[in-house]
């Protein structure tokens, strides 16, 4: 006889869609929502990406195909990101919302390539940029939320920071500033939307794909890090999924920031 599954459940038929979803992070948090039985869209802004990351979730999970989408979405002008989202959410809403079109939780790991800019290089441009989509995308996101979000403490928006916004490094003002930002967003959003929480998270050294190099220097930059972190190794998208799956499911957490950083800030 089966045993209660009142933890393991809380995500079944839930629909959650994810910003940045075919790689890293947002890829292993679509593949824990899938194992947990939530339908799920994940975006990104290379189709052939999209469409080769959709794959590969088939593949692994070959009996729930018909609980993964994805959509294409860029983000990377100011001019046309409102449209962009707007656009995207519709799509979510008739892909994954069923009957009611209406999401349950939306993800938000997107990023482009870290914009380290010395103080004597930043211009207005450059700053501006800097931010599209890691810092303005998430936030004029939050302002369609309401029209799609079931409007329930069992709904959801995560968005996503790095330890930069806590941890400084040279030649990081830029970026570190959007990322400190993210954390005063999460606070100020979770008012702006309640009852849907909203809460965020902070990673540290992840290996993932966006450390643009061959594989074989990756793996010595990630021992690197991890020598100096508390848990002797750098963490993995699969590590840090697990805290998106905890503020997915925690309905009682609004308003956080969450570190998962290996002990980085530990200064060892």
């Amino acid at each position: 006889m089966s045993g209660a599954t009142h933890y393991t459940s809380k995500l079944s038929s839930s629909r959650v869609l994810i910003i940045g979803g075919s790689s890293g992070i947002g890829f292993a948090v679509a593949s824990a929502c899938l194992e947990y039985g939530a339908h799920v869209a994940i975006s990104s802004s290379n189709t052939s990406r999209v469409d080769a990351a959709v794959k590969r979730l088939q593949s692994r999970y070959p009996g729930k195909t018909a609980n993964i989408h994805g959509l294409t979405v860029d983000l990377s002008k100011a001019d046309t990101l409102e449209t962009e989202l707007k656009s995207l959410l519709d799509a979510t809403a008739s892909a994954i919302g069923g009957s009611t079109k209406r999401i349950d939780h939306v993800v938000f790991t997107a990023g482009d390539a870290l914009a380290m800019i010395p103080l004597e290089d930043m211009t207005m441009q450059n700053v501006l940029q800097a931010g599209q989509v890691r810092f303005f995308a998430p936030l004029m996101l939050a302002k369609y939320l309401p029209e799609y979000l079931e409007e329930s403490y069992k709904s959801s928006y995560t968005v996503t920071t790095g330890a930069v916004s806590e941890k400084p490094i040279p030649n990081w003002s830029v970026i570190g500033s959007y990322a400190g930002g993210h954390h005063s967003m999460v606070r100020n959003l979770a008012l702006d939307l309640k009852p849907i929480r909203v809460n965020g998270i902070s990673p540290g050294v992840v290996n993932t794909e966006l450390w643009r190099m061959n594989d074989e220097e990756r793996e010595k930059i990630m021992k690197i890090h991890g020598e100096k972190l508390a848990t002797g190794r750098a963490g993995q998208p699969e590590d840090v999924a697990e805290s998106y799956l905890a503020l997915l499911k925690d309905y009682n957490m609004s308003g956080s920031m969450v570190r998962t950083d290996g002990g980085g800030l530990l200064g060892l």
